[in-house]
């Protein structure tokens, strides 16, 4: 008999369109022969199955069910491909702990912490393997000044909020007058707010997924912004970059950033497939940690896909090998 799956996308977040897209790319993807698959989207108003034809089932919270065709279905696995609140800061993982779902991500207390880049930073650089930029953790209801940020970093720095992703709500910032604007850019995001001095250097991202049997480690990539200081949103998903896979590096860095990817792995547990991000400072030859990103997207061209496929495995066999592991 064919197992359930729900592809869960959407969110609560400003990356709700995101989640939708990658959503889609997945459930289109996933073998219909094998599984029974089906678009659950979820928002602030309503959780619903979305049908081929565009039609609307509500789904029932209590054990996350649906009716279709008179028939009450039950799900063998959830495919969480939502970015943000509440897919990847834990919440939804909670949910489905509660009610004995099983799904394809990192459990809720790895989602939580890596999902908090002010809570994460502190684990990572407490591990020992890898650098981090001097930074600071601010918070609304305490008040922020420019002169408590100056106090302890220097100029230019990243001001983005705590939690959060896809470089919504996130600015650089090269002079004082422009702090205060970032910073309130930032508090519509989140109500705390993660500003870290500016490391120069190359950016790369490292996927990594553990299936049943073998941890892969994939090719590295480079994030090279056009026409932009940063890999912001607008380079994210408006075709401002170039991603380079496998990145044209030396042998020893590029096994450099998968050796602390796949430890960080290890030590933060995270399960399922998780991209790291870092900044590589040639001069210096020292490896930043960035973030971790527990629900890289799913997009033909993101970054993990593109990974997968130049290591030989294409996207329905990747999404294969993710719903295995976990079923």
């Amino acid at each position: 008999m064919k197992k359930n799956i729900a592809v869960v996308m959407g969110g609560f977040s400003g990356e709700h369109d995101i989640s939708i897209g990658s959503g889609t790319e997945v459930y289109k993807a996933l073998s219909k022969e094998k599984y029974n698959v089906f678009r659950i989207i979820i928002d602030q108003n309503d959780w619903y199955y979305l049908s081929d034809e565009d039609e609307k089932t509500s789904v029932d919270k209590n054990d996350f069910s649906v009716c279709v065709g008179g028939e009450k279905i039950n799900f063998d696995l959830a495919f969480i491909i939502v970015h943000g609140d509440p897919g990847e800061n834990g919440r939804l993982q909670g949910y489905f702990d509660m009610i004995g779902v099983p799904y394809n991500t990192c459990g809720f207390y790895t989602s939580a912490l890596t999902f908090n880049k002010g809570y994460c930073n502190a684990v990572v650089r407490n591990f020992g393997v890898v650098n981090l930029a001097k930074s600071q953790v601010f918070y609304a209801d305490r008040g922020i000044e420019a002169k408590d940020v100056l106090e302890n970093l220097e100029l230019p720095v990243f001001v983005k909020p705590a939690s959060g992703g896809s470089s919504v709500g996130m600015s650089k910032v090269k002079t004082e007058d422009e702090l205060m604007p970032a910073i309130e850019k930032a508090l519509k995001e989140d109500c705390e707010v993660l500003i870290e001095e500016f490391i120069d250097g190359r950016e790369f991202g490292c996927g990594v997924f553990q299936t049943k049997t073998e941890k892969l480690v994939f090719p590295i990539t480079e994030i090279i912004p056009i026409g932009r200081e940063y890999f912001d949103y607008e380079a994210k998903y408006q075709g401002f970059s170039n991603e380079i896979t496998p990145a044209e590096v030396d042998d020893k860095v590029s096994k450099k950033i998968q050796d602390t990817a796949s430890k960080l792995y290890d030590l933060l547990n995270c399960k399922g497939m998780v991209r790291f991000d870092f900044i590589y400072n040639e001069k210096k030859d020292m490896l930043y940690f960035l973030e971790v990103n527990t629900i890289p997207g799913q997009y033909r061209e993101s970054i993990v896909p593109k990974q997968a496929r130049a290591m030989g495995i294409s996207t329905d066999t990747l999404y294969d090998m993710l719903v295995d592991t976990f079923l």
